[in-house]
């Protein structure tokens, strides 16, 4: 039995036409950025499929890469994007080396797939938005038919190819080639022309000056800020404050043009303001600890910043909202950002007092755009997928009955008042302290009822209570210490609180679908 041979010249015919197919396929995405420029960003097949992908993930498996990759979800997501065109380029390109229309033909489909993705976005601007897709695979699929043009054999038979391995190797190269250097020049003129479309944003932010706020936040306790090494600061920076959302490009917004809309059931006068209509109002400064959903037990999602705004209620009441408790026909507030995003808030909570806002500020300066420039909603003890909607532009009042925002829909509770929390951040898990005296401290929060009473269990021992750090309010996270008698060994430390309704945290363990994580925070140590 003779086996089946192969030369060296199909080995490199094969070689070359799974690297057409690469080619191919960074063309299209090149040209498709091009033209994303004249449509806008978020229309790029990148950025359209990887948010329809967003869409369409259930909540567990969102849940699980927001466990994993934490604020790199969207990236790990966008490389798993391009590494899958990546693979798919090269089949496609071994596929069109013997069926050369096909092969051409599947870059299309491809790029048909990223257009239905662009149109079918909640934030899309309508057919548009499919272009970039479709002309960048249209380039694609020319580039690939003449790249396998290029390693057929001219005017010989299939008899003498197979003799000679006869093909256009320098028409090849130079058709290669090129494509490669217009490609590059495409996809980075594309990315100059996105970036200059952001930077009226920018200069809407930096001409910003945030007025002095009519009702200044109190100062912050001297005995807020604990003196022990390891334990997160009191006021969270702006950069490193937690960042979940689904937008895998961060919406540039200028101030200048923003406007935000309030209109729906029970609102008898509809209002627009503008950026500085807000400004131009009486604004609010307050100290306000905010928790994403996802945050798991002992968690990082969690973070307090100072925000200055506009109160939330007097505009509804300026609209002539009433909550349901004083006869308002809406329950629900949802807010629409301008990535389509959509959040659902009771009205009760937002106009029952509490300092919920429009912040227009963060720690002293303008919200940034990863923290929602212009403007952002805070609503203090509500998770943040049903109050802090980023990008806002639109307020609808409406019912829970009627409307099932983004979340909801996505098996996720309707409403998430914020969990009583405590978490141990020194020492970290698997550490390793000298005997004696070791200082076991963290952070305990129960937004808008404030935290009574912290304690720390060594082992299977009694509970002990721990020494807790001054309440700015109840609306942020407090600290607490415990200066532990560490014996050599292995021990388990492990913490909980009471807030100030009198409920202790459950030690019942649940994850954070649908209303978020509960059970006790516990760590590890070994002492030496």
């Amino acid at each position: 039995m003779r086996g089946v041979r192969i030369s060296g010249t199909t080995l490199a015919r094969g070689g070359l036409a799974a690297l057409s197919g690469l080619l191919s396929g960074y063309a299209a995405l090149a040209v498709a950025e091009l033209v994303s420029a004249a449509v806008r960003p978020e229309a790029g097949p990148v950025t359209a499929v990887g948010g329809a992908a967003i869409d369409r993930t259930p909540a567990p498996v969102k849940d699980w890469a927001i466990r994993n990759f934490g604020e790199d979800d969207k990236l790990v997501l966008q490389l798993g994007i391009l590494a899958t065109l990546a693979a798919l380029g090269l089949v496609l390109g071994i596929v069109a080396l013997r069926y050369r229309r096909i092969g051409s033909a599947g870059v299309l489909i491809f790029g048909v797939v990223g257009a239905a993705a662009a149109v079918s976005r909640p934030d899309s601007s309508g057919i548009a938005d499919g272009l970039p897709s479709l002309v960048g695979a249209l380039v694609g699929a020319a580039l690939l038919y003449t790249l396998i043009g290029r390693l057929k054999t001219q005017h010989q038979t299939a008899t003498q190819e197979a003799k000679d391995g006869s093909w256009d190797r320098r028409g090849f190269l130079l058709a290669a080639s090129a494509a490669a250097v217009a490609s590059t020049g495409a996809g980075a003129l594309g990315r100059a022309l996105n970036s200059r479309r952001g930077q009226d944003a920018v200069a809407s932010r930096a001409g910003v000056l945030l007025p002095k706020p009519a009702s200044a936040a109190a100062p912050i306790p001297a005995g807020a800020q604990l003196r022990v090494s390891g334990v997160s600061s009191f006021t969270t920076p702006s950069r490193t404050f937690y960042r979940v959302d689904t937008a895998l490009v961060v919406p540039k917004v200028d101030a200048t043009s923003w406007k935000l809309r309030i209109h729906g059931k029970g609102v008898k006068r509809p209002l627009t303001v503008t950026f500085q209509d807000l400004l131009d109002r009486e604004l609010i400064e307050r100290d306000i600890t905010l928790t994403c959903v996802s945050n798991e037990v002992g968690g990082p999602y969690v973070g307090s910043a100072r925000w200055i705004g506009v109160r939330l209620a007097d505009l509804l009441r300026e609209a002539g909202v009433k909550p349901p408790s004083r006869g308002g026909p809406a329950d629900q507030l949802v807010a629409r950002s301008v990535d389509g995003m959509t959040l659902g808030t009771p009205v009760e909570d937002v106009m029952d007092g509490r300092d919920a806002m429009l912040a227009v500020g963060m720690n002293g300066e303008p919200l940034s755009f990863v923290h929602g420039f212009p403007v952002r909603m805070v609503v203090p003890g509500l998770y943040g997928y049903v109050s802090a909607c980023k990008w806002i532009e639109d307020i609808e009042l409406t019912t829970f009955d009627d409307y099932d925002p983004y979340w909801v829909k996505r098996k996720w509770a309707r409403k998430a008042p914020i969990k009583t929390q405590s978490r141990i951040d020194t020492p970290k898990p698997f550490a390793r302290p000298k005997a004696g005296t070791v200082m076991v401290a963290g952070v305990a929060w129960a937004q808008h009822r404030g935290i009574e009473r912290v304690e720390v269990r060594v082992d299977d021992g009694p509970w002990k209570t721990a020494d807790l750090a001054a309440q700015a309010t109840v609306d942020t996270w407090r600290q607490w210490s415990f200066p532990w008698k560490a014996t050599p060994g292995g021990h388990t430390l492990t913490v909980r609180a009471t807030d100030r309704t009198g409920a202790v945290q459950t030690e019942k363990r649940t994850g954070t679908i649908p209303d978020g994580a509960s059970g006790w925070h516990s760590v590890v140590v070994t002492v030496d």
